[in-house]
């Protein structure tokens, strides 16, 4: 008995030592994402918030979640429903489909490049990706989950999940916040450039482009006035324009867009400038979804859209040649790159 405690002390200094110097195994910490930029995207402007870096274990997690029927009320419809890997992350519909088939009333425009942007949706009511992710999970005609805490209750009860969420934020708690954080984290990985374009017009590669398309940047350029709002790397200035599009005779059939954000008058009929990257791959197009093709897209501006009180002072006609037209498609077919088709649905789920 006399020895007890010296050698529980001895015990307790070893234990400590070991601690301060490393040698006991200590859990593993979550290991930074490694962010591949293509070529002409630019490396020093993605809008990744403090609270939510960009992680391994983070980017998989939502990768997980994104693709997973069951955070649909029915387990039947994911994010991945709509934003279809296989169709540049679109649906290639007009609007949007969600529970029991329901219609939306806006097209859904691809994830492509949000890792640039803070405004979400087409009349920018969501400041980030976060808050974007909540939003369809209880939207009554996408995902109709009555509140997100369902939505949480039952990921709760699928074991293999919790685990997965300790190793992204540290803790088994499974919450709205770090569901919402785990798959904007993983949709902020899917990116495209290394187009022929940024091959050319950031690579130095002078025949990247075809002659017609490169006739036809000049056009976009010039004559066309389309770099006026789809400007930049990415190709948008992220902000709202009244195009016309869609635009409804009767006032209670009309989508007033940035106006219901804003309730400002002259944001009536004002909806998100897209991305232009992919875009031969992200049609219909507009946010009504009413243009079937690019040719469509290029005659309706060139018409000067749809007039209305609140057009934009630059919707005016163009007056392009055949040609002009011919080779603004060409160039818009340049947009097409790389970096999203390598990213494909999990094999299995946590069960």
């Amino acid at each position: 008995m006399k020895n007890r405690y010296p050698i529980l002390i001895v015990v307790i200094f070893i234990y400590l030592f070991a601690m301060v110097g490393g040698l006991l195994p200590k859990e593993k910490a979550a290991e930074a994402y490694r962010l591949t930029i293509p070529l002409g995207l630019d490396e020093f402007s993605p809008q990744i918030p403090k609270d939510n870096p960009l992680t391994n274990e983070k980017v998989e997690l939502g990768r997980l979640l994104f693709f997973d029927k069951r955070i649909s009320i029915d387990e039947r419809v994911s994010c991945a429903s709509c934003h279809n890997p296989k169709l540049a992350f679109t649906d290639s519909q007009p609007v949007s489909s969600g529970f029991q088939g329901q219609k939306g009333k806006r097209n859904t425009p691809t994830i492509i490049n949000r890792l640039f942007s803070s405004g979400q949706f087409w009349d920018g009511r969501a400041d980030s990706l976060e808050e974007q992710v909540k939003a369809p999970l209880i939207n009554p005609v996408e995902m109709a989950n009555p509140s997100h805490e369902g939505v949480v209750g039952r990921l709760k009860k699928i074991p293999g999940y919790p685990p997965l969420f300790k190793t992204a934020f540290g803790t088994e708690a499974v919450t709205m916040d770090h569901i919402a954080k785990a798959i904007a984290s993983f949709e902020r990985t899917v990116v495209s450039g290394n187009s022929p374009f940024d091959r050319f017009e950031t690579g130095g590669d002078k025949k990247a482009l075809s002659e017609s398309a490169w006739r036809g940047l000049k056009v976009f350029r010039g004559k066309g006035q389309c770099h006026l709002c789809h400007t930049g790397f990415n190709l948008t200035d992220e902000l709202y324009h009244n195009l016309g599009a869609g635009w409804a005779e009767s006032e209670k059939d009309r989508d007033l867009g940035r106006y219901a954000v804003t309730r400002k008058e002259e944001d009536k009929g004002k909806f998100k400038t897209p991305t232009l990257r992919e875009i031969e791959k992200t049609g219909p197009y507009m946010h009504d979804g009413s243009l079937r093709t690019l040719e469509e897209v290029i005659d309706f501006y060139d018409r000067g859209g749809n007039k209305n009180p609140n057009l934009d002072f630059e919707m005016r006609p163009l007056k392009l040649t055949p040609q002009e037209k011919r080779d603004l498609l060409e160039f818009l077919r340049s947009l097409s790159g790389a970096g999203w088709q390598k990213i494909m649905p999990p094999a299995r789920f946590p069960e």
